[in-house]
């Protein structure tokens, strides 16, 4: 191998609350492979909080577009979709101009591993690894306002502000709405929502600052409610917040993945006469609306361009390396009011 060889750690989720770091050693990489030393990968903390927590359902595949993630949620696994880092030797078959590239790859946390050039995303050389590794959160956001649609003039609410909704909020305030209107009961997250250009916050914790954004939400003394809501907090109990600041034909987007949580929904009174539009939005796929002139090639591309506008690396509060990853998921777990992105990185 060109890179002197050197055990590869990986991090393992061997149970309920546990995390391990695994040691083995290199191999050559296939034909038609690229091995690629990790620079950093993010944690996801909403969706690795439920593989930690063991909230995931159990008969659906981690997911089931990445080759990476096509195995069951069965203890002990892999989980992580967020790696940057440069191809240090190429399997044969394969052009040595690969070599000292950086690419990002929907990859476990490891420091380092194999893919084939088709599951790998070249980085621009203008961008940042600590950037580029919010490729995927950023897909996501920019697939909710694609799902969303929001219209000129219109009023939004985006209910958690965690990295994906800080994203989305941060893309949304660069349109011309009326008004675009963050939502979280964490400071810390709301001062990076202002941070990152939008104007209108609300503690989700005080209902004097909620009653305040429903007054925002009347119009000649009626309450007529948002136009569009995203619900992107990881919490199903907040489904009832987005009705609740709904009106008639309000739009309500999902874009969070609950796992195995659940939480009762008031869909009787005024929700059911309101006719609200209670959609999913997934960033796996595209919508069929779209697909005819959108695809994953344009999409990411478009991506790209919203990283050189918001500068996401501003959002990284805690650079850890891997082997200190039990502690960072604890903290996580227990304490996740003072991280907003965490990422490990690897030496």
């Amino acid at each position: 191998m060109t890179e002197p060889a050197t055990r590869i750690s990986q991090l393992w989720f061997n149970g309920t609350r546990g995390v391990e770091i695994l040691l083995s050693e290199p191999v050559a990489p296939a034909p038609g492979e690229l091995f690629i030393k990790t620079i950093c990968s993010a944690i996801s903390a909403g969706t690795e909080m439920l593989v930690y927590r063991g909230q995931l359902p159990a008969a659906l595949t981690l997911d089931a577009t990445l080759q990476s993630m096509q195995q069951q949620p069965v203890y002990p696994l892999q989980y992580g979709y967020a790696s940057v880092g440069e191809v240090v030797d190429v399997g044969g078959d394969l052009d040595d101009s690969w070599m000292g590239k950086r690419v990002f790859a929907f990859q476990p946390h490891a420091s380092h591993f194999c893919a084939s050039p088709e599951h790998v995303i070249a980085v621009p050389d203008d961008i940042d690894a600590e950037a580029a590794v919010f490729l995927a959160n950023m897909e996501t956001a920019v697939n909710l306002v694609q799902d969303g649609n929001p219209g000129i003039g219109e009023h939004v609410v985006v209910l958690g502000q965690g990295v994906v909704g800080l994203l989305l909020s941060s893309l949304l305030s660069q349109y011309p709405l009326g008004q675009v209107s963050a939502v979280d009961g964490i400071a810390q997250r709301r001062n990076c929502a202002l941070m990152l250009g939008v104007r209108h916050v609300c503690d989700s914790g005080s209902l004097m600052e909620v009653n305040a954004l429903k007054k925002q939400l009347t119009q000649d003394e009626k309450f007529v409610g948002a136009d569009l809501i995203y619900e992107v907090s990881g919490v199903p109990e907040a489904l009832n917040l987005a009705i609740d600041l709904s009106g008639y034909c309000s739009r309500i987007v999902i874009g969070s993945w609950y796992g195995n949580k659940a939480a009762i929904v008031a869909l009787g009174g005024e929700a059911h006469r309101n006719r609200l539009n209670i959609s999913t939005s997934q960033v796996s796929t595209i919508a069929s609306h779209l697909s005819s002139r959108w695809d994953k090639t344009r999409r990411f591309e478009l991506c790209w361009d919203m990283i050189r506008q918001v500068n996401p690396q501003q959002l990284i509060t805690h650079r850890v390396k891997l082997d200190e990853a039990s502690t960072l998921y604890q903290q996580l777990d227990l304490a996740p009011e003072a991280i907003v992105q965490a990422v490990f990185v690897y030496s």
